[in-house]
C-alpha cells in the first residue's frame, strides 16, 4: 500500500490538552446481571495516573433488552440512556451512542464484567502523549491464552488478527478486542454500517484503510461463559471474517476515500 496522506478534512492529530472528557459507550442487551456492576466500576476508575483532569460521559445503549437493563441503567443520574424500540445488535447500538458522543475521545466498554475499567488509563495515556488516533486493548500481549478463554475462541482470534495483518498490515495482537479507543472525531469520519459483532473487523478495517496507525496496550481479561450470558458465537467468526475480506475490495464512498495506510 502507498504511505497514508493525509487530507485538509482529516481530524487534527494533535495531544489532548488537559481537561479532558471520555465518552464511554456501553451497548447492552439482557445485561440485568451486570449492568450495575459495570457502572459503578466506570464511575469509581482512577484516572488520576494521567496528566490532567478528565471527565466521564457514559452513555448506555440499550438494544431493546427484555430484562431490567433499561431500569437499572435509567436510575443512576450519572448515565445518558439511550434506547433502541428494537434490537438490532452491538454495531448499531455504538453507532447511535457515537451520535449523542460529547467527548474528546470514545471508548467501547462491553457491558459485562470480562475486562477490567483498570486498564482506562494505559488506554488514554498515548492521546496524551502522542497524535494517536486508534488505541486498542490486546487481550494476548499480558498473556498468550487469556484466562478462561476456550479454545474456538482462542482460534477464531488468532484468524481473525492474522486476516487483519494480512489484509492491512495492522501488525496487531487481537483484531477482536472489546477495548476500542478512538478519537471521536475520527471515529465519526469513518463509514460504519455494522449492525452486530461486525463492528469489530469493520472498524478495524476502516480505520486501516484511512490511514490510522493502531496503537496496543495489554489488558486484563477473564472471559465469561455462554451459561454467564456471553453472546459471541461461532457464525460471529465467519461474519467477521467475511468483513474483513470485503472492506478489502469494496470501494469507500466518496467522501471517505483516503490514500491507504502502509
Amino acid at each position: 500500500m502507498p504511505p497514508a496522506r493525509r487530507s485538509k478534512d482529516d481530524p487534527p492529530r494533535i495531544p489532548w490538552v488537559p481537561p479532558v472528557k471520555v465518552s464511554v459507550i456501553l451497548p447492552a442487551y439482557n445485561e440485568e446481571r451486570t449492568i450495575r456492576r459495570i457502572l459503578d466500576a466506570v464511575e469509581g476508575v482512577d484516572l488520576s495516573a494521567l496528566p490532567g483532569p478528565v471527565a466521564l460521559d457514559i452513555i448506555v445503549v440499550d438494544d431493546a433488552s427484555r430484562d431490567r437493563t433499561a431500569d437499572v441503567a435509567a436510575a443512576d443520574p450519572r448515565v445518558r440512556l439511550l434506547r433502541h424500540p428494537t434490537n438490532r445488535g452491538k454495531g448499531a447500538a455504538i453507532r447511535t451512542g457515537l451520535a449523542h458522543a460529547a467527548g474528546d475521545v470514545v471508548i467501547v466498554q462491553d457491558a459485562d464484567m470480562e475486562y477490567s475499567v483498570e486498564d482506562y488509563p494505559a488506554l488514554l495515556r498515548p492521546f496524551f502523549d502522542t497524535d494517536a488516533q486508534v488505541v486498542y486493548g490486546s487481550r494476548f500481549l499480558a498473556r498468550r491464552w487469556p484466562a478462561g478463554m476456550r479454545l474456538p475462541n482462542y482460534l477464531a482470534n488468532r484468524l481473525l488478527t492474522l486476516a487483519a495483518n494480512l489484509l492491512y498490515q495492522a501488525r496487531l495482537t487481537d483484531e477482536a478486542t472489546c477495548y476500542k479507543v478512538f478519537r471521536t472525531e475520527f471515529l465519526r469520519s469513518l463509514p460504519l454500517r455494522a449492525d452486530g459483532f461486525d463492528f469489530c473487523p469493520e472498524v478495524t478495517a476502516l480505520a486501516r484503510r484511512r490511514g490510522a496507525r493502531i496503537i496496543e496496550r495489554p489488558v486484563a481479561y477473564a472471559a465469561r461463559s455462554r451459561a454467564e450470558g456471553k453472546k459471541v458465537r461461532w457464525t460471529h467468526g465467519i461474519q467477521a471474517l467475511w468483513t474483513l475480506l470485503a472492506w478489502r475490495v469494496r470501494p469507500l464512498p466518496k467522501a471517505h476515500e483516503r490514500k491507504e495506510a502502509p
